[in-house]
Parts: structure tokens; sequence; C-alpha cells
């Protein structure tokens, strides 16, 4: 009974101090609060990104491996194209094909031409590739058929429209069988593909695909920009690797290519995108030191503003533990308070960057949310350690005395 007493004394003592000074209490709570709101704003942000950018990637799936010419540090980009020694070649997609670990290979080349049909032009990109991209980059045709598995070195003069492009040329005409000229080529259409939307920034309904020879002839390139592999399930990325490693280390003769995985460019993605959501957070961070100095603050003024009272509650038999806990009770009520307004702040400011800008991912964790309240919890105990335990250690007659 006795110890259920003083619990609610001490909390009445605590509550009761912090009530009395609202307006001192308010503002040293909104520092806490404006620290944590940005935290939790920031970190939803990143976390956003984080888990759109993830999205994007693993949409192809996670068993997609990229070929580059050129050994460069870079992750699978064209600059790789840039020095090398022997390019990558149709013969080299189709020696890849023929291993046991392919599923799928798809030799890429790309570039910006201006289109014709009925009349219409505009400038989009011009995709060249192979019978397998429907399969490995999950691109299901809508109408007609995809490019037939011809002679990779010459292939018919077919083309595969986008939706966005089947719109702008064709409207709500039928494109199958039309003529469509590319540059200064001519090709038949015989497919239109299902809207796959953007993919980091590379809009793949704006894009006619063609058999790969015919766009180097296009481009006038010799080589490919790029292989991608598409391996089966029970085989693993290592595996896939060391054998797309000894394919063409015995036909180059050295290894003048670069091999991505779909696991290393999503490793890495997620090491910057952890190192920014860190980086903002930590600028919230800096505002909730703010908060804990003002706490500091004001629990070191109301240790001297209130000798006076912790001379009276030792003089009647309060312990130094009791003086410590209240004002301890004090500074934690003052952080918790602090760190819920934050959370509403943060999370309301989320969703309201949700509403007004759409294509911002913004996705608040719940798990930053407890740590945040945690945060704000422990920032407040700890800032008002030293007030707290400065009030225990006065003795009441030289607390009266003071008064």
């Amino acid at each position: 009974m006795r110890s259920s007493m003083l619990i609610r004394d001490l909390a009445r003592f605590t509550f009761g101090a912090i009530i009395a000074q609202r307006l001192r209490s308010t503002l040293t709570a909104l520092g806490i609060a404006i620290g944590i709101g940005t935290v939790v704003l920031l970190t939803s942000i990143g976390e956003g990104l984080h888990r759109y950018v993830l999205k994007e990637f693993t949409q192809f799936g996670t068993n997609l491996i990229a070929i580059n010419p050129g050994k460069v540090t870079t992750l699978g980009t064209p600059i790789g194209i840039i020095g090398s020694v022997r390019l990558l070649t149709l013969a080299d997609a189709k020696a890849l094909s023929r291993a046991p670990w392919t599923r799928a290979v798809v030799p890429g080349i790309w570039g910006n031409a201006e289109i014709k049909a009925l009349g219409r032009r505009r400038r989009t990109t011009v995709y060249g590739t192979g019978p397998d991209m429907p399969e490995a980059f999950s691109m299901p045709v809508a109408t007609g058929r995809f490019l037939p598995r011809d002679n990779p070195e010459s292939p018919r003069a077919f083309a595969v429209l986008g939706k966005t492009v089947k719109k702008e040329l064709f409207g709500q005409s039928n494109p199958l069988g039309q003529r469509i000229t590319i540059g200064a080529r001519s090709f038949r259409v015989i497919g239109t593909m299902e809207p796959k939307g953007q993919i980091l920034g590379f809009d793949m309904d704006d894009v006619v695909l063609i058999p790969a020879a015919r766009a180097q002839e296009l481009f006038n390139r010799e080589g490919l920009m790029e292989i991608d592999i598409l391996y089966p399930e029970g085989w693993s990325a290592e595996e896939v690797v060391a054998g797309i490693r000894r394919v063409l280390i015995n036909r180059h003769g050295r290894e003048d290519f670069t091999i991505t995985t779909q696991q290393q460019m999503l490793s890495v993605l997620g090491e910057v995108l952890n190192i920014l959501t860190a980086a903002v957070g930590t600028l919230g961070g800096i505002s909730l030191l703010v908060g804990s100095v003002g706490i500091l603050t004001i629990m070191s003024i109301a240790v001297t503003e209130r000798t006076s009272e912790i001379g009276v509650l030792r003089a009647l038999g309060a312990t130094r533990r009791q003086i410590l806990l209240l004002f301890l009770g004090e500074a934690a009520i003052l952080g918790a308070m602090g760190g819920l307004a934050g959370l509403c702040i943060g999370a309301g400011g989320a969703r309201l960057l949700a509403v007004l800008i759409p294509a911002l991912p913004v996705r608040t964790s719940w798990s930053y949310v407890f740590l945040a309240e945690l945060l704000a919890l422990t920032t407040g105990i700890l800032s008002g350690l030293w007030p707290a335990r400065r009030a225990s250690m006065l003795e009441p007659v030289e607390a009266l005395w003071e008064e």
C-alpha cells in the first residue's frame, strides 16, 4: 500500500510540475517533437525510395545477369564499351544460349531514331533484342506475336511496338501488318506489348523492338551493348557467373567483359539507399540534439527554482532516490510527449507528401516509429539525468536555507 502511494505521489508531483509550467514544458517538448518529426519524415522518404527501387528491379525477376563489353568496375553500364578489345557479338549470345544454365538469352543494343507511319512521325527509343525478351523481362505481348526465332545474323525486318508508340502512330487503328519506317529502313509491325510503365526513369512503353542485327545496321554498330541472361531455378548466381566467364574467355582469349548479377546491383543500391536513409536521419538527429539541450537547460532551471521544494520534501523524509526519480520522471515525460507529437508531425507530413506528390514514394515504417519514440524517451531521460542527480544531492538544510 505504501509503495503504491509513493508511486501516486511521484506521479502527482511530476505532472503537477509540468502543468504548472505549461508554456515552458510545451516549448521544451516542441524541441523534441521537431527532431522526432524530422527523423520520421525523412526516414519515411528514404524507406519509400528504398522499396521503390527494389520493386523496380525485381519486377523483372531475380535470376537475371547482365554482361557488358569491357573489363570495368562500373555496374554493367554501356561505358564499358569504351576501350574494349573485343566486342560482345550475336555469336557470343548464341554460344551462351547453348549452356545448361541458360533459360533465356537477350542480346541488347539501343538508340534513338525517328519513326514514321501513316503520315505521322516521332522520335523514340529503338531497342534491338531477341525472341527471348518477353520471358526474360516479364513483358507479355498484347496483340500479335513477338520477334520470331529467325537466323540471328539475318533476321526479317519485323517490329513490335510499345503501348505509347502504338497509340501515337496508329491511334485506335490496328497496327498489325502495317509498315513503319525507322530511320531510312522499313519494318513490318507484327505485335504490340502490354503496358509496362517506367522503370527507373526509362519508359518501357515508348519503345520499338526490332531484331538486334537490324538495330546494329540501323545504328552502325559492330557489337552489342549488353547481353542479358535469365538462368533457371536451382542454379546459383555464382555457378552461372563462373560458366559465363568460362564460355566468353574461351571465345575472347581473356576476360574483356563485365558480368553483373542482379543481386550485386540490388546490394549496391541497397547500400546507397541505406546511407541516404542514415544521412537524412542524421539531419533529424541534429534537431533532436537541440531538443535535448532544451530539456537539459529547462531541468537545470527547474532544479534551481524548486530548491526550497526539494528541501521540504527531503525534510519530510523523501530519499535521494525519490528526488532523483521525481526529476527524471519529469524529463522522461517531456521527452515522451515531444516524441508522440513528433510522430504525429512526421507521419502526418509523410501522408501529406504522398497526397501532394503521388510520384514520390513515401512509406512510414513501424520499426522507425518505435525506435523514434524510444529515442525521444531516452533523450529525455539522459538530458534530465544530470539536473535530477544535482537535485537529489541537495541537503535538506541547505535547500531550505536558499528559500
